[in-house]
């Protein structure tokens, strides 16, 4: 558990694997950190969740883990969709691309982005949700 005065209250995982979804929700839960877990398995839905008004039901990630490699519309085309939504929409929301790509023009690629906060090899682990607590999430400590 990462003890924090005051919880965050969404963490978004965008990847098209089910099992890995999986794996990190576990993660997140265990640590305690957010009081919602949403998991969308394609960049398509996590835009039409992103757009969404109604902020009750589609509650604004404070984190979007996001996957490199996915079928139909890939991480860097999700990025394209998002830098065009509204800043109410994409606005205090920390991005990190979370991926298993050893590919070196990939972790460049994210540098050059500025909406991307951080470049993670998979699999989310504690130390990775505590550095992020760390560094963006201080003040909930």
């Amino acid at each position: 558990m990462i003890p924090l005065k005051k919880k965050l209250s969404c963490i978004l995982l965008i990847d098209d694997d089910h099992a890995t979804n999986y794996i990190h929700k576990r993660v997140i839960d265990k640590a305690k950190i957010t009081e919602k877990i949403v998991d969308l398995e394609s960049g398509y839905d996590a835009l039409k969740y992103l757009e969404q008004t109604d902020f009750d039901a589609y509650p604004r990630p404070d984190i979007i883990f996001l996957d490199i490699n996915m079928p139909g519309m890939d991480g860097w085309e999700f990025l394209e969709g998002y830098e065009k939504l509204s800043p109410e929409h994409r606005s205090k929301i920390v991005l990190v691309m979370l991926t298993t790509s050893l590919n070196p023009d990939d972790k460049n690629k994210s540098d050059s982005i500025s909406t991307i906060d951080g470049f993670k090899n998979k699999p989310l682990t504690y130390q990775i949700l505590q550095d992020i607590i760390d560094e963006y999430f201080a003040d909930h400590k």
